[in-house]
């Protein structure tokens, strides 16, 4: 399970960057960047607290 978080919390996270810089070079449109940005950003919320800063 907590290897699915931490996959996820990637997955977000790589939403959250990749997609301004695919934007900078002209491949993706601004709008298209908005919208996975903000779902890349729910998820990574939604993911990160539950494996992070657990001590096992």
């Amino acid at each position: 399970m907590r290897s699915l978080l931490k996959l996820l919390s990637l997955i977000g996270l790589l939403a959250t960057i990749v997609p301004s810089f695919l934007v900078f070079i002209g491949v993706m449109t601004l709008d298209n960047n908005k919208l996975i940005m903000v779902f890349g950003t729910i998820l990574w919320f939604a993911t990160a607290p539950f494996w992070m800063n657990k001590k096992v």
